[in-house]
């Protein structure tokens, strides 16, 4: 028992009691923490601020024998442009959902939290495709964590006539290599050349580029089947904007 000092941003909140939360951070140091924040809902606590929902604060813990509390907290970031904009607030909520499935309580995972937090400044700044980002964030995460599928380098992608992606097999595939393989879905160049720069490619690079319309919508399908395989669930969060841009 004692106090923690961690960094980290509110991935999930939950109210419970009067005025209280359970607040779910994603911390550098700890990996992913549940904490209490007494009175967190009230307008005047110390503590609301720090504890909503994509803020990144520094925190004071203190671990009792079955929990942690948020004794205090400074707020670091808290992403207006996010909250002000609901589309890329839906796709915040999409990734966070995602990163609150991967990270382990307690385990550090610091290219996971860099891998978020680019993303989130990126939506928040407003200068990148959010379904570009969405694709990207999707495909590094589940690469992290060890389901990084299997790609061609330029060479090879040049001298394939017609290109899949298999599920079965988790990997970028000629037609040459076809033989036996059921549900291999057919993709173009670009969306080959995206799964490997995706893959492959170091962080500080990783978001430096577009993707055509074509792209962006194969992406979408390997994405999604790739994690309803890896994580078995399907994340619905962005079918919520779909429906929103037919109602209109």
């Amino acid at each position: 028992m004692g106090f923690v000092k961690v960094s980290g941003i509110v991935i999930k909140e939950v109210n419970t009691g009067d005025a209280d939360k359970l607040v779910t951070l994603f911390t550098k140091s700890h990996g992913k923490i549940q904490a209490f924040a007494k009175g967190a809902r009230r307008t005047r606590s110390a503590l609301s601020a720090s504890c909503q929902l994509l803020c990144y604060s520094e925190f004071v813990l203190f671990k009792g024998k079955d929990s942690y509390n948020v004794s205090s907290c400074e707020v670091i970031e808290v992403f207006y442009g996010l909250r002000s904009d609901m589309e890329r607030l839906t796709f915040a909520a999409h990734i966070s959902e995602i990163t609150n499935d991967i990270v382990q309580e307690e385990q550090p995972s610091a290219r996971l939290l860099q891998l978020y937090l680019n993303t989130l400044h990126l939506l928040n700044q407003k200068i990148k495709n959010p379904l570009l980002l969405a694709r990207v964030f999707e495909l590094r995460a589940m690469s992290l964590i060890g389901y990084a599928p299997n790609t061609m380098d330029i060479a090879q992608l040049e001298k394939c006539q017609s290109l899949y992606f298999s599920f079965k097999k988790s990997s970028v595939l000629c037609e040459a290599d076809l033989e036996g393989e059921k549900g291999a879905y057919s993709i173009c160049e670009g969306t080959a050349a995206t799964i490997r720069h995706i893959v492959k490619s170091p962080l500080n690079t990783l978001f430096s580029f577009e993707a055509s319309p074509l792209v962006l919508k194969e992406m979408a399908h390997i994405n999604a089947n790739y994690l309803r395989d890896k994580m078995d669930k399907d994340y619905k969060k962005l079918e919520y904007l779909e429906l929103l841009k037919f109602k209109i």
